[in-house]
């Protein structure tokens, strides 16, 4: 049983929340849910008390309260249940491994010996900014993360890039998104699932290499071994540069 303590904990007052989910976007700890058009506290004990939530609440339904609540913990530590959703509460956001599925149909494919068209895709969610850290298809998986327009600009990108390996897929835009959250999601991922290699992909515009330099930053600051990788494609479709950096943890 958790022990309870007198911290800090969120307090939503719903007649004045619109379930817009802003909040629960916000909360990296994953403790808001919307649920029946209101956003809920999912687990009081995964409430951090540091409030992200609060300044993206357009209607001032969140506050702060000081009570006896149970100890902070992160949702990572905990065992999973249920249905997995995301926090935002979308029923399209439920955390999925769908690597049987893909590999049993690429499988038949070349026994046939027929194209193999076949999705390589192995998770769901891929966007970076709405994936759980604790995702299970996440545990010391190798990461594909791809710059979203990558996709697009290579034509062959899911066998070029996700051949038939055992890489989660992750997408985002450093330039328009959050770069700091993107930074912090990926350290949370690194250390909760013992990341053991990233394979970036970006464009070769320069405001791709920020997605780069966030990677790069994270890996260095791993206390591990891990095998950092760069894939540029050029904005004509084809891919232009690719690096290896091994980082070797050396303990002082």
């Amino acid at each position: 049983m958790k022990q309870r303590v007198l911290r800090r904990v969120i307090k939503i007052d719903e007649d004045k929340c619109d379930g817009c989910g802003l909040c629960a976007e916000a909360c990296h700890e994953g403790a808001i849910v919307i649920e029946e058009g209101k956003a809920k506290l999912r687990n009081e004990s995964y409430c951090d008390g540091l409030g992200d939530c609060i300044g993206e609440c357009p209607k001032g339904a969140i506050s702060f309260e000081l009570r006896e609540a149970e100890e902070y913990t992160r949702a990572a530590e905990e065992p999973s249940h249920g249905e997995n959703l995301l926090p935002c509460g979308c029923p399209g956001s439920k955390v999925m491994d769908i690597r049987h599925n893909s590999n049993k149909g690429m499988s038949e494919s070349l026994e046939q010996g027929v194209a193999d068209d076949n999705s390589r895709l192995l998770n769901w969610p891929i966007q970076l900014k709405l994936l759980p850290v604790n995702a299970p298809y996440l545990k010391g998986s190798s990461i594909v993360l791809a710059a979203d327009c990558t996709g697009f600009s290579l034509y062959s990108f899911q066998k070029t890039i996700l051949k038939d390996d055992e890489r989660v897929l992750l997408i985002g835009c450093p330039k328009l998104d959050d770069a700091e959250l993107y930074r912090q999601k990926l350290a949370q991922i690194f250390k909760v699932n013992q990341t053991p290699e990233i394979t970036v992909i970006i464009m070769e515009v320069p405001c791709c290499g920020g997605l780069w330099r966030i990677a790069e930053s994270v890996a260095s600051e791993v206390n591990r071994d891990i095998v950092l990788n760069k894939i540029v494609i050029g904005i004509d479709g084809n891919i232009k540069d690719k690096e290896t950096i091994k980082y070797r943890y050396k303990a002082n």
